[in-house]
C-alpha cells in the first residue's frame, strides 16, 4: 500500500498507510500513536522542510500535519514550515516571512508547494510537550477522517547514489563522467 509513497529518504517512521496525520517532532522525545500515517523530526528550515513536503504530498491520505515540541533555535524550522504553508516562496525561493536562518526551498517546484498548501492543514502545537495533550489532539483529528486528496503527487524521486569502483585497468576516463557537482558516474547512466 505504501509503495510509491515517501520518495525522499529521511529519519521518519511509517505507521498507518491510510492515516490522515503526519506528526513533525521539534525538540521533543515523543512517539505518536500507531494511527498516524508517518512521524519524524524536523531539524532544518530548508532540506528538512523539502523532505516533509515531498513525503507528505506523496501520500494523499495525509490531510493534517501536526507540529509539536519546541521550535529549533536558530533554524526555527517549525515556524518556517508554518510560514511556507501560509505564504509560499518568493522569486528567489525564500520562504516568505520565515524566521529561519536559511529558509530556502531549492529542490521543489511551485506545484509541489501549492499541493502541500492545498492538501494539508497545519495543526500548530509548537510549545506543547505533554504526551497526553498531543495524543488527545491527534485522536480528535483522526476522528475527522477526511477523504483522500486524490492521486499521489511525486515532486521528484531521489535516487540512491550509486558508487563506481575504479578497479578496471583499461581506459577508465572513457567510461567515467564527473558532473558539475563532482559526482562520479558511469557513461550511459
Amino acid at each position: 500500500m505504501t509503495e510509491g509513497f515517501y520518495p525522499w529518504g529521511g529519519e521518519f517512521t511509517i505507521c498507518a498507510p491510510q492515516g490522515c496525520i503526519a506528526v513533525v517532532l521539534l525538540n521533543i522525545q515523543y512517539t505518536p500513536p500507531e494511527s498516524v500515517a508517518i512521524y519524524g523530526p524536523l531539524k532544518t528550515e530548508n532540506i528538512g522542510i523539502e523532505k516533509i513536503i515531498a513525503n507528505t504530498i506523496s501520500n494523499p491520505w495525509i490531510r493534517f500535519l501536526i507540529l509539536c515540541g519546541d521550535d529549533i533555535r536558530g533554524h526555527r524550522s517549525g515556524s518556517s514550515l508554518v510560514a511556507l504553508h501560509k505564504n509560499g516562496i518568493d522569486h528567489n525561493h525564500r520562504i516568505i516571512n520565515a524566521p529561519g536562518a536559511i529558509p530556502y526551498i531549492e529542490n521543489l517546484n511551485i506545484e509541489a508547494i501549492k499541493r502541500f498548501q492545498a492538501q494539508l492543514t497545519i495543526v500548530d502545537l509548537m510549545g506543547e510537550t505533554q504526551k497526553e495533550k498531543i495524543d488527545g489532539i491527534i485522536a480528535e483529528y483522526i476522528h475527522k477522517a477526511p477523504p483522500s486528496f486524490g492521486e499521489p503527487f511525486i515532486a521528484i524521486r531521489i535516487k540512491p547514489q550509486t558508487t563506481v569502483t575504479l578497479t578496471d585497468n583499461r581506459a577508465l576516463h572513457s567510461r567515467i563522467l564527473i558532473d558539475y557537482l563532482g559526482k562520479v558516474k558511469k557513461r550511459g547512466e
